[in-house]
């Protein structure tokens, strides 16, 4: 087993547990997952990304699996239907890599009508062969991210769980949902929890994960390995803090948006002062790394500022600026003056 990669625990009695970012398209690039780490993610994945762009080496595809020496392990994720691609992408991605990440579990028409992401659960043969050709050319640990199936017929998870370990696949992640569900109803964390009694495999459970209550919730029914938030995350990078704090993994006096004053406040004023932390945090990390850029910016200012009070008023702050500078400012200022 890879150093990186924590053995399955058994049944859990209220012991820290690994917390992922999930790879989202437009969410996880490379300044979110580093802020992640520092609001308390244990793994960040990178985007899902496509082996055929990135063997044709596009530009735009290689700058979602670029990392940086404060993210470790460094785990890029890649989507694809053609088996030949998919090997070769995994082995221009070998040295660098701590993990291999296979996505068999995006629901996504665009990804979906090539065969790739979570249709390739209904072609499981396929699945298990592309995994095992990936397996054979690289020297890093390989993992997959899957769905219950497609929902046509039965859920084939468990299944092909087992095949996948018997190929030396390191761990296996499941959503609760299946393809033709998308991300509609609620996740079926029994499932689950049989996929993880049945196989020997660290197995984390995905799905329907948004705070504490959930969180607990879902390790005492599945016993998973971990667990990897993904919606929950969004805009809340603070999310995996607070869950930590809430299981009594971490100290509330050791957050980074901790002050004097916190104990005092109410659960809205205690979002806006760690969500404004987070932001102008996110905001250094990008200037130090990818540059700040107005695309990511935006649809972050959305996401930090969704369901606070007076939200609203972030739509006329992203059409006064256009300067990603002075957008940054701009919403550094409405979160601290909301507090």
């Amino acid at each position: 087993m890879s150093a990186v990669i924590l053995p399955s625990q058994g049944v859990w009695e209220g012991e820290k547990r690994q917390l992922f970012l999930a790879p989202m398209s437009g969410v996880s690039e490379l300044p979110y997952r580093l802020l992640a780490k520092e609001c308390g993610a244990d793994i960040t994945i990178t985007e899902f990304t496509s082996s055929s762009a990135l063997t044709r080496e596009v530009t735009k595809s290689w700058a979602r699996v670029e990392s940086h020496k404060d993210e470790s392990p460094f785990i890029p994720q890649i989507f694809g239907g053609n088996p030949e691609e998919m090997v070769q992408a995994a082995k221009m991605l070998d040295d660098e890599a701590d993990i291999i990440d296979l996505n068999f579990g995006c629901p996504a028409p665009k990804v979906t009508k090539i065969c790739a992401g979570a249709a390739l659960m209904g072609q499981p043969d396929d699945l298990v062969e592309m995994t095992a050709s990936i397996i054979e050319n690289v020297q890093s640990p390989v993992t997959a991210k899957m769905r219950l199936g497609t929902g046509s017929g039965h859920h084939n998870v468990l299944e092909i769980s087992k095949r996948l370990e018997e190929i030396g696949v390191k761990r296996i992640c499941v959503h609760g949902r299946t393809l033709n569900q998308k991300y509609r109803g609620e996740a079926d964390w029994g499932t689950i929890a049989e996929v993880v009694e049945e196989v020997g495999l660290p197995v984390i459970a995905n799905g329907d994960i948004v705070d504490t209550k959930s969180a607990k919730s879902c390790l005492e029914l599945t016993n998973a390995a971990g667990l990897m938030i993904g919606r929950g995350a969004i805009g809340r990078p603070n999310i995996f803090a607070e869950i930590k704090v809430g299981l009594g993994w971490e100290k509330e006096e050791n957050l980074p948006w901790f002050n004097s004053k916190w104990f005092q406040y109410s659960d809205v004023e205690k979002q806006f002062t760690s969500r404004h932390w987070c932001w102008n945090r996110y905001v250094d990390i990008a200037r130090e790394t990818t540059g700040l850029r107005s695309n990511w910016l935006k649809r972050h200012a959305v996401a930090f500022t969704k369901g606070l009070p007076g939200a609203k008023k972030v739509r006329g702050i992203l059409h006064l600026h256009q300067d990603s500078e002075k957008l940054a400012d701009a919403i550094s200022k409405y979160l601290k003056s909301e507090n």
